[in-house]
């Protein structure tokens, strides 16, 4: 294989989220489907349902693998303890992947101090939150701040907050729709972020396709999140937005090949170009 240019491998985020469905065994095999196809962290959600869930929401009934339950019973279903997290903890140190979550409330954030991340995130939906943000960024650990569901207003607002912490951050370009049409995904505004914010900026993608993750990286994203499940036709809202392991084991595999591909730019008239011209040169 010819020389790879210097080309940076993007850090992979491999978004457990609420995938599991409240089971530690199925966290357990996402976590080693995510370490055994070549992504660098995984990462989960953690709330405090009483506080994240809005009123409006809390008694509306929905259909769940446990039943017809409220939204709010459902939520809590779903949410890990201390001490399945100190699991998920363990786990990740024995298969020696990076895992991290995004907070919902500013309990769930306390809670999370627990476990000394390197990362932390922001979630789209949180991102107007500024009591929650101002917790985080607090902290100082390198935060990845989704965009989606927001304006340049609110995104220069977050940032202001992080800078007012000597936070480092990275924005994630998202488009929050489950799963989103490609005709909407926007990925050049990876380059609008990077020339509007001056920084580094990651993709946080909800499509169904591995494709968009490839050229957000030729873009200039960094940094890649996306959903992950160990089948798309699970119960659960985010299942049909995630990857699945054909899905991940191709997005892996194209970009270790990208930085060859690419190449260095250079015209370079090769020996085997000049063989392949003989064939067909008939004139002095």
């Amino acid at each position: 294989m010819k020389k790879k240019i210097k080309l940076k491998k993007p850090f992979l985020i491999a978004e457990i989220g609420i995938n599991h469905n409240g089971s530690i065994s199925l966290a357990k095999k996402m976590i080693d489907q995510a370490k055994d196809l070549g992504f660098d962290a995984v990462k989960f959600q953690k709330r405090d349902p009483d506080i994240s869930t809005p009123e409006k929401q809390k008694q509306i009934i929905r259909s769940t693998p446990w039943g017809e339950i409220s939204y709010l019973k459902y939520k809590k279903k779903i949410e890990f303890s201390l001490t399945q997290y100190k699991e998920i903890d363990r786990y990740c140190k024995k298969r020696k992947i990076i895992w991290f979550a995004s907070a919902w409330d500013i309990e769930s954030q306390k809670f999370l101090r627990t476990f000394k991340f390197k990362y932390n995130k922001v979630a789209s939906a949180m991102l107007t939150n500024h009591a929650l943000l101002k917790e985080i960024a607090k902290e100082r650990k390198t935060t990845f701040i989704s965009t989606g569901m927001s304006t340049y207003k609110d995104i220069a607002a977050a940032i202001k907050i992080f800078k007012m912490n000597k936070c480092k951050f990275i924005l994630m370009h998202c488009v929050s729709t489950y799963p989103c049409p490609i005709e909407n995904l926007n990925l050049n505004m990876i380059i609008t972020l990077k020339n509007k914010f001056k920084c580094d900026v990651g993709y946080s993608g909800h499509e169904s396709s591995v494709s968009p993750s490839i050229i957000a990286f030729l873009l200039g994203a960094n940094y890649i999140e996306r959903h992950i499940t160990l089948d798309r036709s699970m119960w659960g809202t985010d299942q049909s937005a995630s990857l699945s392991k054909t899905g991940m084991e191709n997005l892996t595999s194209i970009l270790k090949k990208a930085p060859y591909m690419v190449g260095d730019g250079v015209k370079v008239f090769s020996k085997e170009e000049k063989k392949m011209l003989s064939k067909f040169k008939y004139w002095n």
